[in-house]
């Protein structure tokens, strides 16, 4: 891929969402093109949904970044952002913003089973990146949205959370649960009475009354929270929005880079792009220092170092052709290993920035 179709994939989409297997350097590479497209004069906003500190620390600013976009300081025609996802806080937002009364939304806030559900539950986090994102998308100061996900697994559990939201609110248990307090506690009284009993077995007593007075507390918000959820799908399979797979030269991450890829064009979304990052580089032989100068053992070990590193790189461009062989229609861009260096906790937005550059000028 050359640098202008790099280019025009900052420069031309509205959210671009990176995705891989853990440890390949997904956020670093997120933040680097981000960086590279304020250049570009885009107002970009990069969001991690991954909770741990690596987006922050690859921008250089710390335990800084929160649920708030920050402004990170950069010297481009645009500007960047980055933000690091608050899954409770995100709730809370949209428990106010559909609940009819403030007093609706206190109470269901204050409700044992939300406290619970609304940092811990499994689904929770990646159905609020996707309102995160959003929002995101709806917010005037940004043009371009860039998402740095979890890894790959949980990534696809991101891209699936507002259809599951969506089939959960339409489920006939669902229905039951909201349904009026005294209605609603009748029908569980005399339909679901031994399950009931079991679940309160399981849980306690105490616990599924919560979670019963936080069903019905949320009666009436169910309807903001579907359309907002189909809003929320639409975005993810916008043709503004585009996803970037990042991987290593590794057999094991080529293979999850493939699993990706194929699950999205189950979903009808084509990638738009393979970063292999930190490819081992090549050297001429004619790129060795004045072999004159130095003696004839430690010339021997030079070029058995040459030597290693082109072994090192044939390994690498085979396991990448078990992925270029199969998806010859997904562009590939190579960052060179040197990238590694950005994992030193000295690095700076500069060399974030130089990434980012170099990545948009490979061939």
């Amino acid at each position: 891929m050359s640098g202008i179709q790099v280019n025009q994939l900052l420069t031309e989409n509205r959210v671009i969402i990176f995705a891989g297997s853990g440890g390949v350097g997904k956020t670093t590479t997120a933040a680097a093109l981000a960086a590279h497209g304020a250049q570009l004069g885009k107002r970009v906003v990069v969001i991690t949904i991954d909770p741990a500190k690596r987006l922050a620390d690859a921008l250089g600013v710390g335990g800084t970044l929160s649920n708030e976009p920050s402004r990170i300081d950069l010297s481009a025609p645009g500007e960047l952002w980055a933000t690091m996802l608050d899954t409770r806080t995100t709730f809370d937002a949209l428990i106010h913003r559909y609940s009819p009364t403030p007093e609706q939304a206190t109470r269901i806030i204050a409700n044992r089973f939300y406290q619970n559900i609304s940092g811990a539950l499994s689904g929770t986090q990646e159905y609020m990146a996707a309102e995160k994102l959003y929002d995101l998308y709806n917010d005037s100061r940004f043009d371009l949205v860039v998402v740095d996900t979890p890894p790959t697994r949980q990534a696809l559990n991101f891209l699936s959370a507002p259809a599951r939201l969506t089939r959960f609110i339409e489920h006939p248990l669902y229905r039951i649960l909201i349904a009026p307090a005294n209605a609603g506690m009748k029908v569980i009284s005399t339909i679901t009475q031994p399950v009931v009993r079991l679940i309160s077995k399981v849980i306690g007593a105490q616990a599924l009354e919560d979670t019963v007075e936080f069903f019905q507390a949320f009666q009436g918000l169910d309807s903001g929270f579907g359309e907002r959820a189909g809003a929320v799908e639409k975005v993810l399979h916008d043709t503004l929005t585009q996803y970037v797979l990042v991987s290593t030269p590794q057999p094991d991450a080529i293979g999850e880079a493939q699993f990706f890829a194929d699950t999205l064009r189950k979903q009808n979304i084509q990638p738009a792009l393979l970063v292999l990052n930190r490819v081992q580089p090549r050297f001429a032989d004619n790129e060795l220092v004045d072999t004159q100068s130095i003696a004839a053992q430690d010339l021997a070990l030079l070029e058995e170092n040459l030597a290693h590193f082109h072994r090192l790189a044939d390994a690498q461009d085979e396991a990448a052709q078990i992925f270029i062989g199969s998806e010859a229609q997904i562009p590939v861009v190579r960052a060179p290993f040197s990238a590694a260096l950005l994992d030193d906790p000295e690095k700076t937005l500069e060399t974030l920035c130089s990434l980012g550059a170099l990545m948009a000028r490979a061939d």
